[in-house]
């Protein structure tokens, strides 16, 4: 048994070849049996390997599925850019219908919670643009160089869709398009055929990503981790 780390909602540890997830609160267990649910169906429609979990426990909740081969790279080139490009590109032409029949929800913004808990100059104006922000594609959620595999110069997985939603497809370039290295970048968006106004939106998403750490700060009463989403708001201002 060998374990493999902890995001903020679930444990990771590889027994006997598979890797078992588990909650780290209670209300994360119905997110991971609907990624049971809906991966099977769209697996098959990425050109990457994703993990396809299966339920293995019901009480407490446990899933395991295969190691999905790599791990976070250290240098993004692109080639690797065109290879998310196109990875995008079909996890955004899936169906938002059969999406929701399989039980995947729309991203709802904890707003009110920003407001009252991330007081900052020109705060107000970046909370103001979420309100004009699509929500009309199957998007991961939470695409970022932790969730992003490779090996042997080459993207080889993408893992962890417990925040796959009903959303804007902007959210996936945010991370994509500001902080990966040019040549990574501009492929990407070459392939995907990023517009202006998408690379925009993708600016909103990427400047609100410090904001929900300071409330998962808040919320494991960790002041560090506040602090460092704090600066991370301000710089991104």
């Amino acid at each position: 048994m060998t374990y493999l780390g902890e995001g903020w909602d679930s444990t990771a540890t590889l027994v006997g070849g598979w890797v078992e997830r588990r909650p780290r609160r209670e209300e994360i267990g119905p997110q991971l049996v609907r990624e049971s649910v809906v991966m099977p169906w769209l697996a098959p429609r990425l050109p990457l390997p994703v993990p396809v979990p299966e339920v293995v426990s019901s009480s407490p909740v446990v899933v395991r599925h295969e190691l999905v081969p790599g791990a976070e790279v250290d240098v993004l080139t692109a080639a690797m850019g065109r290879q998310l490009g196109e990875f995008l590109l079909a996890l955004h032409a899936s169906s938002v219908d059969e999406a929701t029949r399989l039980g995947v929800g729309r991203l709802v913004l904890p707003v009110e919670r920003f407001r009252a808990e991330v007081r900052v100059p020109g705060g107000e104006e970046l909370l103001a643009r979420l309100d004009d922000l699509p929500a009309d594609t199957l998007v991961h959620g939470d695409l970022g160089p932790e969730h992003v595999l490779g090996a042997g110069g080459a993207l080889t997985g993408v893992i962890d869709f417990g925040d796959l939603h009903i959303g804007d497809a902007a959210i996936e370039l945010a991370w994509a398009l500001h902080s990966t290295p040019p040549e990574f970048a501009s492929a990407l968006a070459d392939t995907y055929g990023v517009t202006g106004e998408l690379r925009e939106r993708a600016s909103v998403w990427h400047r609100l990503g410090p904001w929900h750490e300071v409330l998962h700060g808040n919320d494991i009463g960790d002041p560090r981790v506040v602090e460092v989403g704090l600066a991370g708001v301000m710089k991104r201002l």
